[in-house]
């Protein structure tokens, strides 16, 4: 009677062990990397654009092409919060790479995350020299995976000034003209 009364025991579960500390640091590395997309997404398009319908703001035709007015302090403060975000990003990234526990497959995404992230950094320094020799006071690009914003300091692009800029931003990034987005401030 005693037998009947016993609990059964557990069976142990048949999935390969994965490391409460791997989920974790999995988990953090996805944050950040949604935190820089939304950063780059919010300051891309977020705080204090203009409808381009208002006389304020217009709209330049072509792909993926707009234009918005906004004040001086965009462009340094853009690039702070830009870089702040991916010192961030790259900070957690690195942790993850030199931690005992954390899988090989998470060291490797870890440190593929880290080359993209190094890679669109170069990019965006490129684009903005060359955008910068071509006459304009000022600029700021954003490289978002197959998505890339150049605002530039100007109140109206001619067409050849946007072909420029296209021609720049595929040549730096292989980014196609229908994914850029040429912002005037």
């Amino acid at each position: 009677m005693e037998n009947q009364l016993e609990m059964p025991k557990k069976e142990k579960r048949r999935l390969p062990k994965i490391g409460r500390r791997s989920v974790i640091i999995t988990c953090a590395v996805l944050l950040i990397a949604a935190a820089l997309v939304l950063n780059i997404i919010l300051f891309g398009m977020g705080e204090g654009t203009v409808d381009p319908a208002t006389p304020s703001g217009e709209e330049i035709e072509g792909e993926g092409n707009t234009t918005l007015v906004e004040g001086d302090g965009y462009f340094s403060a853009t690039q702070v919060s830009r870089q702040r975000a991916r010192d961030e990003a790259l900070e957690v990234l690195q942790s993850v790479v030199e931690s005992e526990s954390a899988s090989e497959a998470t060291k490797t995404e870890a440190l593929l995350e880290i080359a993209e992230l190094a890679r669109a950094m170069e990019a965006e320094a490129n684009i903005e020299s060359l955008v910068l020799s071509k006459g304009f006071a000022q600029c700021v690009a954003v490289i978002n995976g197959d998505n890339c914003s150049v605002v530039v300091s100007a109140t109206e692009l001619q067409p050849s000034q946007i072909s420029q800029i296209n021609e720049i931003v595929f040549e730096q990034s292989g980014i196609l003209p229908a994914n850029i987005r040429i912002i005037t401030k």
